[in-house]
């Protein structure tokens, strides 16, 4: 019997243009009845849905961010003179447009002092930040204690240096103890004391910083002339200086024989915070005081310097 679909009985043929719905899908019998979930699962693609965005992934993102931030910040203080944004982009490895960015942000906050067109150098911030931070530096009693301390178990001047980079990068001597020694005796000695600042090519407490300094830091020093009349046993030749600068890196101390000025002999320890130098510890004595066997004055001197960094790291 002829059907309206087909000629033979149960295999239907569709009219022209009219598409057969697909067979329905067994139920899964381990779901409720009514339940979609595994419909959806049989009718739908499996589609790769990308995962939301999680605490983590944010708070990995922001601290790149922020490095990027101090890397850049970072490199301006660690060029010599003003740099452009190549010359950061070269050094830190960060995008050009983002160096950028960030050293426009620096110049609304004063971190960074825009010098003409496409030029940066340190801001007045940055100022503000060091003076700030070198607060927890050994405050005034437990220097003057130090101090007075090596100067007895020793017999020579302790003297504090610190640096200033005002005018260049120089030493000061912020503090010393002169102990009783006769006046006629320091009169040289005290003649390189008080408010003028030294060079740091000279001097036993003034190679130690050197010695301590950022490599930038230290080409800017050598780069300088001798000061004038220097004492006899200054370094004059530069390849010198830099070799003894490496010793005392090794040693972590310096000896200067009438090297600051004539008759005195001095050795020196850097004062440190972390692996940056604030300054230097010396102990003076005239060059026919100072003992043939150096071992128990290094050692005192050292001894001082080491905690004189300890309280100033905290």
């Amino acid at each position: 019997m002829t059907t309206l679909y087909g000629t033979r009985r149960g295999t239907p043929r569709p009219r022209w243009g009219h598409r057969p719905h697909p067979p329905t899908p067994a139920r899964d019998r381990t779901r409720p009845a009514g339940s979609g979930t595994a419909l959806c699962e049989t009718l739908l693609p499996s589609v790769a849905t990308p995962a939301p965005s999680t605490p983590c992934r944010q708070a990995a993102q922001a601290v790149s961010t922020h490095a990027r931030v101090l890397t850049v910040l970072r490199a301006v203080t660690q060029g010599s003179g003003v740099q452009g944004v190549i010359d950061l982009t070269r050094s830190t490895g960060i995008p050009d447009s983002t160096v950028h960015r960030i050293l426009q942000a620096g110049v609304e906050t004063r971190t960074v002092d825009q010098v003409g067109r496409g030029r940066y150098r340190p801001g007045p911030a940055m100022i503000e930040m060091a003076l700030q931070a070198m607060t927890s530096a050994p405050a005034a009693a437990d220097v003057q204690l130090m101090l007075d301390g090596l100067q007895r178990n020793t017999g020579g001047v302790a003297l504090l240096f610190t640096v200033t980079g005002f005018g260049g990068l120089r030493r000061l001597c912020t503090d010393y103890t002169l102990g009783d020694r006769d006046p006629e005796t320091l009169k040289a000695l005290t003649c390189q004391l008080g408010s003028i600042p030294r060079s740091l090519r000279v001097g036993a407490s003034g190679r130690v910083i050197l010695a301590h300094l950022p490599p930038h830091m230290q080409e800017a020093v050598l780069a300088e002339g001798l000061p004038q009349a220097p004492a006899p046993g200054t370094i004059r030749e530069k390849a010198d200086l830099v070799a003894s600068l490496a010793d005392i890196r090794r040693r972590g101390y310096a000896i200067g024989r009438q090297e600051a000025l004539a008759g005195w002999d001095g050795i020196a320890a850097p004062v440190l915070w972390g692996a940056t130098v604030m300054g230097s510890l010396a102990l003076a004595m005239p060059a026919t005081e100072m003992p043939g066997d150096l071992r128990g004055v290094i050692q005192r001197t050292c001894d001082a310097a080491r905690a004189m960094s300890l309280i100033a790291g905290g």
